[in-house]
């Protein structure tokens, strides 16, 4: 009985985890940027705590770790909300012969390549000049998509 309710709780939250990926149109457009700039807010500070603890005289290596791996979920979680929301469901691929449609697709797709850039920057370095690129990419993506 045990096993059944275990399995069942893993098939739910496999389901749930999946469940961007059906087009039913319960998400927000306007939630995913909230998410995505509070991805980056995120970022940017665990940058400046591994700045600050390793900068102390005795670091406290625990928290350093913490922080760091803070960091990278959350930049894989703002590439997540890319690859997975926009790019494979909400961007759709325009014929070029559609001219207009076609440069607004390219300077879309462009821009979220950008962002993924960045947020694998995010990763390799506590750059924070990397975190003002994701918003000011953030914006202008934000920007061109709620543009009709």
């Amino acid at each position: 009985m045990m096993a059944t309710g275990c399995l069942a709780l893993v098939c739910v939250a496999v389901l749930a985890y999946a469940h961007c990926q059906v087009p039913c149109g319960i998400y927000g457009d306007s939630t995913r940027f909230t998410m995505m700039r509070e991805h980056v807010t995120t970022i940017e500070k665990s940058m400046k705590e591994i700045e600050h603890i390793g900068a102390a005289a005795s670091a406290n290596s625990n928290q350093l770790v913490r922080w760091v791996s803070n960091k990278e979920a959350h930049a894989d979680e703002l590439a997540r909300i890319v690859t997975a929301y926009f790019m494979a469901q909400r961007i759709k691929p325009v014929a070029v012969d559609r001219k207009e449609a076609y440069a607004k697709y390219v300077k879309e797709v462009t821009l979220l390549h950008q962002i993924l850039v960045y947020s694998m920057k995010t990763k390799q370095s506590t750059t924070l000049e990397h975190c003002g690129e994701l918003r000011s990419l953030i914006d202008q993506f934000e920007k061109s998509y709620t543009t009709k």
